[in-house]
């Protein structure tokens, strides 16, 4: 049980565990190469000057930024609509949702692929400090004083406490990590971490105000006024309440190995294109000088020769490496692979969303997650309801090869992939015709003028 305020929970440090590398790996090659030899392991008898020079030309295939860009591209396809009886208020809120001129698609968008890459995220509704004079919420909203949506993201969130209220568990305490710029001088800046603590009612701010020190002051408190936390959690797969998992974690481990892997090659490459000077038969006294200018004086029975490298691990590595991206490729569109729901066999015959992929059931899922947000701002307004969010949802494949076949193509668009490699796995997996091999028949001459067209010169007809 942690005794700091910013300590975070067990549940918090079991779900961060894969956070690192999820991480690294969305932040490219700079963020892989920065985790050294926790992601990119040393090898036995491996030099450390060596090992640098290995670290520091390792280079990523961002499988899964590329995956996670092209998952949430699907349900934000088309533009985020609100239902009929979303209120006039939130329907002009929505067009700046953060206050900071972000639309509530793009932030959706944001949030969905946070949720996506690291299973947990979550959407704060705050409302500004009231405006001095201003005393009804009318005034208030005279003012601008209006609530808008605060991203929170994996990260942040520490800890929390449940309670169950009216056969429903929700939040009585949560705390957040924050970082706050404060001037320093005439135009510096410096860094203050702080922790918000939330519960029903109120609110309160921890700040650490020496960076050297782990005391931390309670700077500031408050009443929220509402009775209950304004926080909605994001669920990539949701595991329990407040707790989920990355649904593409498969994908990062084997985008992992394929950064592994890719170094092993590129270093196999180096020595295969760096022949050997070998010398037979001299001993430490042989003076040996090599250059166009040059002559060898070899002892007796002696020998020189320059030995290479065979060639065959480099094949072998290299379908290692294809191999690796192709299971990539198949970990990521089994989000888009159309599965049976949980019906009986009428009920799927008369239900044309009996089958949906793991990917629309997220969508649905967070469509859910954004109407709750929608009811916390509509509380704060003093309205009955929030309206309602729909996201396109008609994405799903109906194979896993239809469905690998869309990351081709993503892949191909990003530049990870030819375009002759696209096409040749395009027809891999039956989505393009495979060409017949051509003819080595002659090739017929010209139609007689005049005659049939269909007779040529030298060809009987009847």
């Amino acid at each position: 049980m942690p005794d700091a305020v910013n300590a975070p929970s067990a549940a918090v440090a079991t779900m961060a565990s894969p956070w690192p590398m999820l991480e690294a790996l969305m932040g490219g090659t700079a963020r892989m190469r920065g985790l050294g030899e926790r992601l990119l392991p040393r090898w036995p008898g491996e030099e450390a000057e060596g090992y640098r020079a290995r670290l520091a030309t390792a280079t990523l295939f961002p499988a899964l930024r590329r995956t996670v860009s092209a998952m949430v591209g699907k349900p934000f396809a088309k533009p985020l609509t609100l239902g009929v009886g979303t209120p006039a208020q939130i329907v002009n809120w929505a067009d700046d949702i953060d206050l900071e001129g972000v639309s509530l698609h793009v932030f959706a968008a944001e949030m969905f692929a946070e949720a996506l890459t690291y299973g947990l995220a979550g959407i704060l509704v705050e409302v500004p400090r009231p405006v001095d004079g201003a005393v009804t919420q009318a005034d208030q909203a005279a003012a601008g004083v209006r609530p808008y949506f605060v991203r929170v993201m994996h990260g942040q969130i520490l800890g929390w406490r449940t309670a169950v209220i009216g056969g429903r568990r929700v939040l009585s305490q949560l705390r957040l990590s924050e970082c706050a710029s404060e001037a320093d001088g005439d135009f510096g800046e410096a860094s203050v971490e702080r922790v918000r603590v939330l519960e029903p009612g109120r609110w309160a701010i921890w700040e650490r105000t020496d960076p050297r020190s782990e005391a931390w002051v309670l700077k500031e408190e408050g009443l929220s006024g509402l009775p209950v936390v304004p926080f909605v959690p994001l669920y990539g797969t949701r595991v329990d309440f407040m707790a989920g998992q990355p649904p593409l974690l498969d994908l990062a481990y084997l985008n992992v190995k394929h950064w592994q892997s890719q170094s092993d090659q590129d270093t196999i490459l180096h020595v295969a294109r760096v022949p050997i000077l070998a010398l037979v038969g001299g001993d430490k006294t042989t003076a040996l000088t090599v250059g166009s200018g040059t002559a060898v004086s070899l002892p007796v029975d002696g020998d020189l020769k320059f030995v290479e490298h065979s060639g065959a691990a480099i094949a072998a590595g290299q379908a290692s490496l294809d191999a690796l991206e192709q299971q990539m490729i198949q970990a990521g569109a089994e989000l888009l692979v159309r599965k049976p729901g949980q019906r009986t066999a009428a009920e799927a015959l008369g239900d044309a969303e009996a089958s949906k992929s793991d990917l629309q059931r997220l969508v649905e899922n967070f469509e859910d997650s954004l109407d709750q947000a929608l009811f916390l701002m509509a509380r704060y307004a003093g309205l009955d309801d929030g309206g309602s969010v729909s996201l396109f949802k008609d994405f799903g494949a109906a194979s896993l090869a239809a469905a690998s076949g869309q990351l081709v193509l993503a892949m191909k668009a990003a530049g990870l992939i030819s375009a002759e490699t696209a096409v040749a796995e395009m027809k891999r997996r039956g989505e393009l015709a495979v060409e017949a091999p051509a003819s080595t028949a002659p090739t017929p001459a010209h139609p007689r003028e005049g005659g049939d067209p269909g007779v040529f010169e030298g060809e009987p007809a009847g």
